[in-house]
């Protein structure tokens, strides 16, 4: 009878264990970022000040705001630097690390991305973007307009090509044609919520 308690306890405990590392690694980042009391919101259309650093040469800027601490934006990183890969010759790709409890030099973050693309560390840009949590997309028009501000794709893996958010959004304004309508999973933030990019 003991021995009976004893293994319904462990099991207990086990299957106690694995659902909170489900709830740590995976169901909580499904979820949506809650949105911060002192939030901004920036519509879609706004003018966007890049600030004199920011050197466009008359194309889109597609911004990556990045935390290397949140696994949303780890699980990412091969995605976006497709992107860069196919894009970069007509689009000025930046990264904006966003992590305040880390020092985090530009060349470790070019090399997790295996591209030479300006990093920044600029937690401003985030407010004047709109963007609340890692790993977002932000897309600005040559005339420094809001384009497009979401996620990369419905799945923390980017394997789904039926909701690459993102890059509908790039292909949609090389060709000039009218701003691909979103879902509610491209448009509302998930991932880890700033300003400390936990979720």
């Amino acid at each position: 009878m003991a021995k009976k308690i004893l293994l319904g306890l462990w099991f207990s405990l086990l299957l106690f264990a694995i659902l909170v590392l489900f709830w740590q690694n995976e169901f909580k980042y499904s979820l949506p970022t809650p949105i911060p009391q002192n939030y901004h919101a920036v519509a879609m259309g706004s003018r966007i000040d890049l600030g004199k650093c920011w050197t466009t040469n008359n194309k889109p800027v597609f911004i990556h705001f990045f935390n290397p601490d949140c696994p949303c934006s780890r699980f990412n990183v091969p995605h976006v630097s497709g992107l860069i890969k196919k894009y970069g010759d007509r689009i000025n790709f930046k990264i904006v690390v966003l992590n305040q409890q880390k020092n985090f030099t530009i060349e470790e973050i070019q090399k997790k991305f295996g591209a030479a693309v300006p990093v920044y560390f600029d937690t401003a840009m985030a407010s004047k973007c709109g963007v609340f949590s890692t790993p977002q997309a932000v897309i600005i028009d040559p005339s420094h307009h809001l384009y497009y501000r979401g996620n990369y794709n419905k799945t923390r893996y980017c394997t789904n090509a039926d909701s690459n958010y993102a890059q509908m959004a790039i292909d949609s304004l090389l060709k000039q044609t009218q701003s691909p309508s979103f879902d509610a999973l491209a448009l509302r933030a998930y991932g880890c919520s700033l300003p400390k990019c936990t979720k």
